[in-house]
């Protein structure tokens, strides 16, 4: 059903200061793959983007307002406090547009409390000001939080198999790009490895480390409050929150390592185990480790395909320093075997 709004005419009214039902001196606008996001002084507004891909369908105003529904639910498990409420972009009968008014939605956004940019993880490591206190903090939190949740009911086999199929299609998508090959098949190959042998993967299903978890627990969706909060959950596809706590600590703490801040993952992960008791072996956060960089070097190649060519060899260089973190952590599985 149409909205008689284009993607384009919603993005420039909410561009404008004056559009908003509050005070705002400036707006912030920031596209990203999926989304448009508004930031203002005091508040932060996210609206999705009509997508359909394979795993992800934003295709109708309803299916927009569900993800934003359960963007909002689920986000409020790590930042009660930050996600306010789902509100709707009108079409006024006198004509034009209206946030959170009277009229028939023609989209759906979530509002949330902006955060300080200042106290988020990744500005906060590039500029040095992170210390063990810090992490310890706000590994904590996430420590807490997965020691509450329930694990999720799956087979030993069913998640090997899920490895196998996703190494599999990593190494195939970054295959048609002019990375090292030889570093992509030593990679895949000792993942394949781990995943054949299977004995570290079928203990973690077995201890109930498998759970829902946030999906995209990266630097730049923590902040450093007096108490931490992480933003921006993976809201669009379930299948992709449910994961181990492990493979979910490693993957933050790779990407703090590309920020050259390696002192964060065995701080995490130590307070991680003191609270909770789960001793995550080496071998498996090397694993997984290697597994996540090969994942987000496919998605930096990806950014071939919808940036301008003056922006290629960026992205390149973002994938070949990806498939460069993969490669030395796929070395450590054969040295602690």
């Amino acid at each position: 059903m149409t909205t008689g709004f284009s993607l384009a005419e919603k993005v420039a009214f909410l561009r404008h200061p004056a559009s908003y039902p509050h005070p705002v001196t400036a707006v912030r606008a920031i596209e990203t793959h999926m989304s448009w996001v508004f930031v203002t002084d005091v508040l932060v507004y996210k609206m999705k983007k009509p997508v359909h891909l394979s795993y992800i369908n934003f295709s109708t105003l309803g299916d927009r307002r569900h993800y934003c529904e359960e963007s909002i639910r689920l986000n409020r498990r790590l930042a009660p406090d930050v996600y306010l409420a789902v509100v709707p972009l009108v079409a006024q009968s006198r004509g034009g547009l209206a946030l959170d008014g009277e009229g028939r939605p023609v989209e759906w956004l979530e509002k949330m409390r902006r955060l300080p940019d200042a106290q988020m993880l990744d500005t906060a490591l590039a500029e040095g000001r992170v210390s063990e206190a810090d992490v310890r903090r706000f590994a904590s939190v996430l420590a807490e939080f997965y020691r509450r949740l329930p694990a999720e009911p799956m087979a030993a086999a069913h998640y090997r198999e899920r490895f196998v199929r996703d190494v599999e299609d990593n190494r195939r998508a970054l295959a048609d790009y002019p990375l090292d090959a030889g570093s992509l098949t030593t990679v895949t190959r000792r993942q394949l490895d781990l995943v054949a042998d299977g004995r570290l993967l079928d203990e973690r299903v077995a201890a109930g480390r498998i759970v829902e978890g946030h999906g995209d627990l990266r630097p730049e969706h923590v902040c450093l409050l007096a108490d931490p909060v992480f933003i921006d959950c993976l809201e669009f596809n379930r299948e992709f929150r449910i994961l181990d706590v492990a493979d979910e600590l490693s993957y933050l703490a790779l990407e703090c390592e590309l920020l050259d801040a390696p002192f964060v993952g065995p701080l995490l992960f130590d307070t991680y185990q003191r609270i909770t008791g789960d001793r995550v072996p080496p071998r498996l956060i090397h694993f997984y480790q290697s597994f996540r960089a090969l994942v987000r070097a496919k998605l930096a190649a990806w950014h071939l395909k919808d940036h301008p060519p003056d922006s290629h060899r960026k992205w390149l260089n973002r994938a070949a320093d990806y498939l460069a973190l993969a490669n030395r952590h796929a070395a450590e599985l054969e040295r602690t075997q």
